[in-house]
């Protein structure tokens, strides 16, 4: 997926689960966090609803769109 894909298809305000991160700072599995916006190398930043802000990196870490 493209950036400009990434930036449709993971709005502002759009639901997401996190299944796979490896990341020691990740959330849990199976957070769920509000989409806040796609930077411009294609990042995926995220308000997780543990207090997490860290961004999803598509190809590294994998995510579902919930809403």
């Amino acid at each position: 997926m493209n950036i400009s894909e990434i930036k449709k298809h993971y709005t502002k305000g759009k639901k997401i689960r996190l299944i796979s991160m490896d990341d020691v700072q990740a959330p849990p599995l199976g957070t769920q966090g509000t989409v806040t916006g796609v930077d411009d190398i294609g990042t995926i930043m995220v308000d997780w609803d543990n207090g997490s802000k860290l961004g999803v990196v598509l190809g590294e870490d994998i995510c579902k769109k919930i809403k």
